[in-house]
């Protein structure tokens, strides 16, 4: 009995321990099974951490990379990468920002290399030697009105494409046309004519259509105001607005004055198109002041910071030039400029095309870092002259183009320029110098005749109408019936001699959101 209970606490010593072991066994394994739990928790959490860290590495360095990438692109001179950059994005102005790239203020403008004092330039005795173009002289006679077909004589004249090939040929002594043929228009009072005889160094500007008022110029120095004569050209239209809106003084001798600007009217208008009529002075400024041996065209809107002797002295006679223009700041090639032209409604888009396909015909290829000109594009709205043979034949040709095509006169200069296959040398200065140069005013309003609207030959033709039209319009010069100019741009409207149907325009890549 004493056995048999004892045998039954040993039992139930041994029962207890065994449940007691495997009690402890159960939390051993629900234990490990936590513990393995938690430890792969604790793996997953860091995995996600570190692949947290190392994909935000990496999206920071793409973002960089892209950055760079798109600040390489702004500084590029190739045509495709270029166009790839906006220097309006936050991305840019952040990089500007923070200093590493330049802002875009010290893109649009930068100091210019000019003297401190205008009364130590010293002024070249003489005049540039000619060398290729020695001679120079004007067709002013009209021939193709002597047949009757043609009642009134055009200011550009009819000039031949066989005239136009022979006037790229130098010769020591060349007779072109060069505008003002006789009973084309523009003609000067006398009393203004008298006046701008005395004229040696001029600043010209121009305002046709009244899309514009005179701006007075800034800093200049007393012997500037003695040497120069401030000229403004402006049609009757202009006249008018102007003495509605600044005072005009009139001179003892008939002469009309805005501040230093003398008003110089040209009656008679040559064209019908208002952008077209102010190429005249602008480009054929020797034609219009022929006694003046330098001068400088800045176009209407503009108010000029730099004393004009500044200005010789630095895109002329420092490195011993004829012809100063500065660089456009978007485009390079006339294809590009072209295309702009179109998008933002600067003449009718099919004329466009057609003046382009002329030129490609003719050999006139896209600009390229191979080319020997910085760009085949220039900023027209300030010129540089000396008045030599060379530079008034470059001004005559460049003329003729417009006149024959569009008034877009940025198309025509590097095809000139190509014409003359190197013989014709100028300084192109940089687009930041240009902008420093003048404050722009805005015009008084923008479209300036209907044909900028047109998109398509039905509507040229008169076969469609325009849709698309403008605010102003209303106020734009030309007839509602007839869209076609009646007295420039008539190489547009002449068979051309070459087969242009195969002509193919070079593909375009817009630089800019601007351009």
């Amino acid at each position: 009995m004493e056995k048999e209970t004892q045998r039954s606490v040993s039992f139930r010593t041994y029962r207890r321990g065994e449940r007691s072991n495997h009690s402890s066994h159960s939390k051993d394994v629900e234990g490990g099974k936590l513990h393995q739990d938690y430890h792969m928790k604790i793996v997953w959490k860091k995995g996600f951490i570190r692949l947290f860290l190392v994909g935000g590495i990496l999206w920071m360095f793409l973002i960089l990379f892209a950055s760079l990438i798109h600040i390489w692109s702004c500084h590029s001179s190739i045509t495709f990468v270029s166009g790839m950059c906006n220097k309006e994005s936050k991305v840019f102005t952040m990089w500007s920002n923070i200093g590493l790239v330049p802002k875009s203020q010290s893109q649009h403008r930068c100091s210019i290399p000019v003297l401190s004092d205008p009364e130590k330039v010293v002024i070249p005795e003489g005049r540039t030697p000619d060398k290729i173009v020695k001679k120079l002289s004007y067709i002013t006679k009209d021939e193709h009105s002597n047949n009757g077909s043609q009642s009134t004589p055009l200011f550009g004249g009819h000039e031949s494409w066989a005239q136009r090939e022979e006037s790229f040929k130098l010769r020591s002594s060349m007779k072109v046309h060069c505008g003002f043929i006789k009973g084309g228009g523009a003609e000067m009072s006398a009393e203004d004519m008298n006046y701008v005889k005395k004229c040696r160094f001029v600043v010209a500007s121009g305002i046709f259509d009244g899309y514009d008022i005179p701006h007075q110029p800034s800093n200049l120095s007393p012997r500037s105001k003695k040497l120069f004569c401030f000229l403004m050209v402006v049609d009757e239209i202009s006249l008018d607005f102007i003495k509605e809106n600044v005072t005009v003084k009139e001179d003892a001798k008939g002469g009309q004055w805005v501040g230093i600007w003398r008003l110089i009217l040209l009656k008679h208008p040559p064209y019908d198109e208002p952008r077209r009529n102010g190429k005249v002075p602008k480009i054929i400024t020797h034609r219009l002041f022929p006694e003046a041996q330098y001068s400088i065209w800045i176009d209407g809107k503009m108010e000029l910071l730099v004393d004009p002797l500044l200005m010789l002295e630095r895109y002329l006679w420092r490195g011993k030039n004829t012809f100063a223009i500065a660089q456009h700041k978007h485009h390079h090639s006339i294809y590009e400029e072209a295309d702009a032209n179109k998008r933002r409604k600067r003449y009718a888009r099919p004329l466009l095309d057609l003046h382009m396909k002329i030129y490609r015909y003719e050999g006139m290829e896209p600009w390229s870092p191979e080319k020997k000109t910085v760009s085949d594009v220039p900023e027209g709205a300030i010129i540089i002259r000396e008045h030599t043979a060379m530079s008034n034949l470059f001004s005559c040709l460049w003329f003729n183009e417009v006149d024959l095509f569009t008034p877009r006169d940025q198309l025509s200069f590097g095809y000139v320029v190509y014409r003359l296959k190197g013989s014709f040398e100028f300084f192109m200065f940089p687009n930041c110098e240009y902008n420093s140069l003048f404050v722009l005013h805005p015009h008084i309003r923008e479209h300036s005749s209907r044909i900028e609207w047109v998109t398509n030959w039905d509507q040229l033709k008169g076969n469609a109408k325009i849709s698309n039209k403008g605010k102003d319009w209303d106020q734009a010069s030309g007839s509602k019936d007839n869209l076609v100019e009646s007295r420039g741009g008539l190489g547009l409207w002449t068979p051309y001699p070459g087969n242009l149907d195969s002509v193919v325009l070079p593909p375009v890549v817009r630089a800019s959101k601007a351009g």
